[in-house]
């Protein structure tokens, strides 16, 4: 599969390298470029009737733009320059088109996943909280009357209240206090390291005492245990062709450098006097 995928991409590179080489002001309508230019409309030769058409039209711009062309009327070197940019670009673009799409496959895809699977892993917990907020500016005075304020939540729970009510009407996390203090699935180590230990030590249904984490005391109650989950393949495989084409990309973009000879120049700074 690798021999064959070299020889097209061989095949590739002439082709369009072939075109760079074109004298620029000779537009001719030689039967082999009009056969190429018919496979660009997606038109068979075997349809006669829009190939002929195709091909007056072809005929009468490519004299046209000859006859303008030799006429003095425009800067051509300015216009020789465009096209040239215009037929580099679409040859790197084509050429890494179909290169990408040969060398960034679905196995592959596949493959890369099942060798990278660790990545993929994470630990996650269901967990609503009911938040007391502190600052840095509070003076222990101040962080201890936040904390009577979350023992006597706390003791609400303990007394059999229902954990969804309390985070209502106490929790200064409005946007979760408005769902009951439903934070819904976390990843480990989010939020913060300590929150992220306490809540990774408790068992569902478990409520914790008040606990202080740079954003305050937090009671928190586990609503599903912590558990071990793997992203799909399904979620993740935009995200890998995404990656494998750019490594690819930059790997052969690099191999083709090479074979040009080609070397990046330093640029020129007044640091460096002798790149002058």
């Amino acid at each position: 599969m690798k021999i064959e995928m070299n020889r097209k991409k061989a095949i590739l590179l002439a082709t369009l390298l072939s075109l760079t080489a074109c004298n620029q002001q000779d537009f001719n309508t030689d039967q082999q470029k009009f056969e190429a230019y018919l496979q660009t409309k997606r038109v068979s030769l075997e349809d006669k009737d829009r190939a002929e058409r195709l091909r007056a039209e072809y005929e009468r711009r490519a004299a046209l733009a000859n006859a303008i062309y030799d006429s003095g009327e425009l800067e051509t070197a300015l216009v020789d320059a465009e096209l040239e940019e215009f037929r580099k670009e679409l040859l790197i673009s084509r050429y890494f088109e179909q290169y990408l799409n040969e060398a960034v496959t679905e196995q592959g895809i596949q493959n890369f996943y099942s060798e990278n699977i660790d990545q993929y892993k994470s630990r996650k917990a269901k967990v609503s909280h009911i938040l007391f907020r502190t600052n840095a500016r509070m003076d222990e005075i101040a962080r201890q009357a936040v904390l009577t304020t979350a023992t006597a939540a706390y003791s609400r729970l303990t007394s059999g209240e229902d954990f969804a009510v309390v985070a209502k009407e106490t929790s200064e996390d409005t946007v979760s206090g408005e769902k009951g203090g439903e934070l819904g699935w976390i990843n480990e180590g989010a939020v913060s390291d300590g929150f992220s230990a306490k809540v990774f030590s408790m068992k569902a249904g478990d409520v914790s005492e008040p606990f202080l984490t740079d954003f305050g005391f937090h009671i928190v109650k586990v609503i599903e245990a912590p558990q071990d989950v793997t992203k799909p393949l399904n979620a993740l495989k935009g995200d890998i062709r995404y990656q494998l084409r750019n490594q690819s990309k930059k790997a052969e973009t690099k191999r083709l450098l090479d074979i040009a000879g080609y070397k990046a120049k330093a640029p020129i700074s007044e640091s460096n006097p002798e790149s002058k």
